[in-house]
């Protein structure tokens, strides 16, 4: 696990001082401390990320995100099967009233938000299915909203998914492993882009 940026709390374990540890070239497009970084991952999400050595790469990548030619793909494990099992959430997100950290899903107001889902595989017999979503918007804590909008929130995710009630009616041999799993089940496996 490993921090982007830094930030509050966060000033030396960072993506960002990996990188310039190894090049001086990163993009000064995102400010001071954003060198090269066009996206985010949330907290606890693990996988691909893309990174500007320049700024005209920073320019166009972060236009294609804009476009929606760049492409990301994730998987994810979430609690039950969703039905139909492959289709699209357009359900606009603004930031929670309550909760100024969190997102949330709005009738109107909102921005747009679309996630393409597809169902992988199911497990245990319906307890848990693994999905692949494909994002057209990159909202914050997008896939994460979405899918606990649609009642199949992600294994783990304490923030949107109310993990530690859903585990207490799991059989026994699962309930240990799944009160250790710290982070939610989310994984960008799939970027592509015009380089």
């Amino acid at each position: 696990s490993m921090t982007v940026h830094p930030g509050a709390g966060n000033y030396t374990d960072t993506l960002v001082n990996a990188l310039l540890y190894y090049t001086d070239n990163l993009s000064n497009e995102g400010g001071e401390i954003r060198p090269g970084i066009v996206h985010r991952l949330d907290k606890n999400t693990s996988g691909l990320m893309v990174v500007a050595k320049n700024n005209p790469a920073h320019r166009s990548l972060a236009s294609q995100i804009e476009t929606r030619t760049l492409k990301r793909k994730y998987k994810a494990l979430v609690w039950g099967i969703i039905r139909p099992q492959e289709g699209i959430i357009n359900q606009q997100m603004a930031r929670s009233k309550l909760d100024r950290k969190k997102m949330t899903t709005v009738k109107s107001g909102g921005k747009a938000a679309i996630t393409h889902y597809k169902t992988l595989e199911i497990f245990k017999s319906g307890l848990f299915s693994l999905i692949e979503c494909q994002l057209e918007t990159g909202r914050t804590h997008q896939i994460r909203v979405h899918l606990s909008h649609v009642g199949h929130s992600i294994l783990g995710d304490q923030t949107y998914g109310n993990n530690k009630r859903k585990i207490i009616s799991c059989p026994d041999i699962l309930k240990t492993k799944l009160m250790e799993f710290n982070h939610q089940a989310l994984h960008s496996f799939y970027i592509s882009f015009t380089h």
